[in-house]
């Protein structure tokens, strides 16, 4: 599947600034024809070079024409998503956010942040398995308050014990569980939190100007992150309902789920890749908030240039002061 410009025949996209489809080559924001693959695509259709695939992508863009394809057998059917965020950041909105945070970062390589690495950054849409939940959480516990006191020369202490119990219907609704091999589970929940309000029904529209997979695990084989996701926060809201007592043990605690649904997402996020003395330096960014997770690499030469600098300025300056000792 490619989406054409009706006016001049370029590969239209879709743009998070206009929130909408459009030509970059003619500014044409409407007029778009979407022309639809049989199969997988082996080569483009529009230069007809070889495009690399992995088994999950359903999303990519021609080495050579640059154009952006959608393989339509890995966006329907089995895997067609119920549900989708679809981009609110452009790549040069988010160069800008990458520029704002690391600017202060003096020992980052020099091109770090340039306009050439910046511009290999890719857009993509990564599988998501979310999960609805109605909960039921029952606790009984143990808990003792303490009061002291004295009288003429005794101290006395009486500790209070009291009977805990809670019993709490929670609700939770999409909790998000990556469903792509390739992409670090730890990251993936760093991204969050997702604003649900911009959720809409899939429209590969959506796609076309970014990378996409299709999901590499089903939803049971990874339901077990968003059960412990569940029972992490059942936990903290049973916590900060129980205060005011010296000391707390617990003797039953009871999660039990009554129902859950579950939808299959797409969720945007940029990824940048700074290659650097041998190594990588990841760094992923929610394509809706701008969330940013990653490490800055330093430049040895850099810390160097400073240390010797300051070293410089410092003896300089004590040189100043011994001379101005001597003549007093």
């Amino acid at each position: 599947m490619i989406f054409k410009c009706g006016n001049c025949g370029g590969n239209v996209i879709y743009s998070p600034e206009s929130k909408g489809m459009h030509c970059p080559f003619c500014s044409n924001d409407g007029n778009v024809k979407r022309q639809d693959s049989s199969g997988d695509i082996k080569v483009c259709p529009d230069c007809g070079g070889e495009i690399p695939l992995t088994e999950y992508t359903s999303a990519t863009r021609c080495p050579y024409c640059e154009n952006y394809l959608i393989l339509n057998e890995r966006i329907e059917d089995k895997y067609a998503p119920d549900l989708i965020i679809p981009f609110q950041l452009s790549r040069d909105m988010v160069k800008k956010l990458l520029r704002d945070k690391f600017k202060k970062c003096i020992f980052a390589p020099v091109d770090f942040l340039s306009e050439a690495r910046l511009n290999g950054m890719e857009g993509d849409y990564i599988p998501f398995w979310l999960y609805d939940y109605d909960s039921n959480c029952e606790y009984r516990g143990e808990g003792t308050r303490i009061k002291r006191w004295v009288a003429g020369e005794t101290e006395f202490t009486e500790t209070s014990v009291y009977e805990i119990y809670r019993n709490m219907d929670i609700k939770y609704s999409k909790i998000p569980v990556d469903a792509s091999v390739g992409k670090p589970d730890e990251i993936m929940d760093w991204m969050e939190p997702y604003q649900y309000n911009q959720l809409t029904a899939f429209n590969p529209e959506f796609m076309s100007g970014f990378q996409g997979e299709r999901y590499n695990m089903d939803s049971m084989e990874v339901e077990f992150r968003a059960k412990v996701k569940m029972e992490n926060s059942a936990k903290e809201i049973l916590n900060q309902s129980i205060t005011g007592y010296a000391t707390v043990k617990q003797l039953m605690n009871n999660i039990r789920v009554n129902d859950s649904r579950t939808n299959y997402g797409l969720l945007p996020i940029w990824c940048y890749t700074y290659r650097y003395k041998e190594q990588d330096y990841p760094f992923y960014i929610n394509g809706q908030t701008g969330k940013i997770v990653g490490k800055t690499p330093v430049s040895v030469p850099k810390v160097w240039t400073y240390g010797l600098t300051l070293w410089a300025v410092l003896t300089g300056m004590l040189g100043i002061l011994y001379g101005i000792l001597v003549l007093i």
